[in-house]
Order: C-alpha cells, then sequence, then structure tokens
C-alpha cells in the first residue's frame, strides 16, 4: 500500500470518521522525525485517534519492532484496526482504556507519541516517563494551551533536551478562479529525551 521508505502517507489514503480525529500527514513526519525511531524500537501510541501515527511508526519499526496502539474511544479503536489492516501492518496491538490502567502492563518502550490526552496530561507523562527506556524519547502534539501548559510543566521536570516546535501548515484548495491556501490550525510538538543519568 505504501512503498515508499520515507513517512508523510496522504490522509487521503486513510479511512476517516468525523468523530475520531487524525493526525495531519506533514505533523505525522515532523513527529516521526523528533522520535528518531530505528527497526526493532517498541512504540505506543497513546490516544492513537485514527491510527495514523501507528501506521507510520509500524512502517518504520519493522517487523521486529512493536507498535501499542491505545485509545479510551471505542470509535478511534474500530478505525486504527480497520487502518492497521488497510496497510496490512501486523506489528501493532490495538488496546481499548484509560491509558493510566493501560499502560503499567506494556513492556518498556523506546518511543512514546503522546496526543489527546484530555484531563490527565500530567499523570499520563510521568507514567509514560517510568514506561521509557534510558535514552528513550516522547514526543506530544498539542493543540490546546491548557494541554500545553501542562506538558510543558511535566516534559521540563522529567526529561532533557526538550524541544518545541510551532508548526502551521496551509494546504491548497482549488477555485474556479485560482487556487486559495487554507491555514490547519497550529499544532505544538514537543519532544524530548529521558535522561540517562
Amino acid at each position: 500500500m505504501w512503498q515508499y521508505k520515507t513517512p508523510g502517507i496522504p490522509d487521503e489514503n486513510f479511512l476517516r470518521d468525523d468523530h475520531v480525529p487524525i493526525t495531519k500527514e506533514e505533523i505525522r513526519t515532523i513527529q516521526i522525525s523528533k522520535a528518531r525511531l530505528c527497526s526493532g524500537h517498541i512504540i505506543y501510541d497513546v490516544g492513537c485517534g485514527s491510527g495514523s501515527l501507528s501506521v507510520e511508526a509500524a512502517l518504520q519499526v519493522g517487523k521486529t519492532g512493536k507498535v501499542y496502539a491505545l485509545d479510551i474511544n471505542i470509535d478511534a479503536i474500530k478505525l486504527t484496526r480497520q487502518n492497521l489492516s488497510k496497510f496490512n501492518i501486523n506489528n501493532t496491538s490495538v488496546i481499548h482504556g484509560n491509558a493510566k490502567d493501560k499502560l503499567v502492563d506494556l513492556p518498556a518502550s523506546d518511543v512514546i507519541f503522546i496526543g489527546g490526552t484530555g484531563v490527565d496530561t500530567k499523570q499520563i507523562i510521568e507514567l509514560c516517563h517510568k514506561k521509557l527506556k534510558t535514552g528513550g524519547r516522547i514526543v506530544m502534539g498539542i493543540i490546546l494551551l491548557e494541554t500545553l501548559f501542562s506538558a510543558l510543566q511535566t516534559i521540563k521536570k522529567l526529561f532533557t533536551s526538550v524541544d518545541i516546535t510551532q508548526v502551521i501548515i496551509s494546504k491548497n484548495r482549488q477555485l474556479s478562479i485560482g487556487t486559495m491556501m487554507l491555514s490547519r490550525n497550529p499544532i505544538i510538538i514537543i519532544s524530548a529525551s529521558k535522561s540517562r543519568f
């Protein structure tokens, strides 16, 4: 389905649901880059939504890697499973439930993607810090300022090499008189490493 090594599967290639968020292709490529994925890595995708990031991560870590996609929304779980099937992804487990309950039983992770945390951002980041291997990476895609405030306070206490990037993407729309550019929501991407010391 996606025969390229580079990330950035077009959004229209994914099955969609208006009630389930999708991480857009340009944001996915940046998040994958910030994660510094390698073959064999163990990945968590917390708040997996449509599963677009899980699909991209699974392709990057290969057959020796493993992705755990988690979401509290049953519609997101169903859609993630459908997208994994569409892309013939076999190295991913999809888990329905609250991340605070489900992360505890997972194996230690090399990289954790976090999105859609709601009001328990601080607790989820703290739990993810415990589950990350030394030197592991955390990558968050954030839309809400309240989430950003909570996430930054927690990440700066627990992680090193904190990087904050704001991304504003505009995409073309063809009109009868020409082409216009439409801006999407600004996204703030936080990435950081778990200290080796």
